[in-house]
């Protein structure tokens, strides 16, 4: 399938398949996954996951105590960087009620985790996220890739102003560069989200992030000379986003955009739109399980350990339904959303011509 595809007219792949008497594509898959056990919760897992992480979390802030005022704190903003990315993937688990079926306790270990422990809005997050889960790679209604500041079709390229036209013509030298700020950036959008009609409980998310940024910013300043200070955050702060950027980023992007008016059922607008990445336990751990997409776009709910087992059902059964199923290593995902980002962005060049 070719990574700039755009689907616009897929009625017929995506109607539901009821000839068998059993209902929809998706309510078969379903029902498979759920004779497999793979949706039932796994505490024993999810308990050591992120003991494992707090442990880390507190090794990194012991370290940064013990270091003191030098500049080998840079090591440490390092580690805690990749911290902070296991901080943000325990966020995504609990929004998804992945850890507790209930939605207090998701709610509650959310706003510690995003909130408290990140400087990032769980409401704000759990908005933009479920919205994106619902249209991914939609033009118009996922809003992982509206085009603020870069395009993702050659439709956003032709239609673009301001930032988003400058660095669209340049935007695959610069994407990397760019995903150094979205730590800052899922903050200052935490921050503007609390005026937002959307926000269930702005004072609460309001004072729990200004804490973390108290305690964040009042501890680094205070241990640290100003320089040593400020490199601290921009080291912790560029490598955080580069760290989250590259696990999110090779799981849609690359992968077919889905025009307004495009009717697809859920079975088929999840698949075609995602890629899983292939690598082992290395990259299983890297990327929290996300690196399953294709499954956890379809079972939002599904325990991390359970992904694997669920892909092997699920590649066999679209392998069934003629349904294009993509896998990718790591290294060639990134180079393939390259590749698209730079495709994408030829009217820009084209037009500064």
């Amino acid at each position: 399938m070719a990574n700039s595809t755009v689907l616009t007219d897929t009625r017929s792949a995506g109607k539901e398949n009821r000839s068998s008497g059993k209902g929809s594509d998706f309510s078969e898959l379903s029902r498979r996954i759920s004779e497999a056990g793979l949706l039932r919760r796994r505490p024993l897992y999810y308990t050591v996951r992120f003991t494992a992480v707090g442990l880390a979390l507190a090794g990194g802030v012991a370290a940064f105590l013990v270091v003191g005022d030098a500049w080998s704190q840079l090591f440490v903003a390092a580690a805690l960087a990749v911290v902070s990315g296991q901080l943000g993937l325990a966020a995504h688990d609990l929004a998804h009620r992945q850890v507790f079926s209930r939605r207090r306790p998701s709610e509650t270990g959310g706003l510690v985790v995003a909130n408290v422990l990140l400087g990032m809005s769980y409401g704000w997050w759990m908005n933009k996220h479920t919205r994106h889960h619902s249209n991914p790679n939609h033009e118009n209604k996922d809003p992982d890739v509206a085009p603020d500041i870069i395009v993702w079709s050659r439709r956003q390229a032709r239609q673009a102003k301001g930032p988003a036209r400058f660095i669209g013509k340049h935007q695959a030298a610069l994407f990397f560069p760019l995903l150094t700020l979205e730590g800052l950036n899922l903050s200052f959008s935490s921050f503007r989200a609390l005026r937002s009609p959307s926000m269930k409980r702005p004072v609460l998310e309001g004072t729990l992030l200004v804490a973390h940024f108290a305690v964040y910013f009042g501890g680094i300043f205070t241990l640290l000379s100003p320089g040593k200070a400020l490199a601290f955050v921009a080291v912790h702060q560029g490598l955080f986003g580069l760290y989250l950027g590259s696990v999110f980023a090779p799981n849609h992007k690359g992968m077919p955009m889905v025009e307004e008016g495009t009717e697809l059922d859920f079975l088929r607008r999840q698949v075609l739109t995602s890629r899983n990445v292939d690598g082992g336990a290395l990259t299983d751990v890297f990327m929290g399980g996300l690196n399953y997409q294709i499954e956890h776009h379809l079972f939002p709910s599904m325990p991390t350990p359970a992904l694997a087992e669920a892909q092997v059902i699920t590649e066999r059964y679209c392998a069934e339904l003629g349904i294009p199923y993509c896998r990718s290593g790591l290294v060639a995902s990134h180079r393939t959303a390259l590749r698209h980002l730079r495709e994408v962005g030829a009217p820009l060049r084209e037009a500064g011509q």
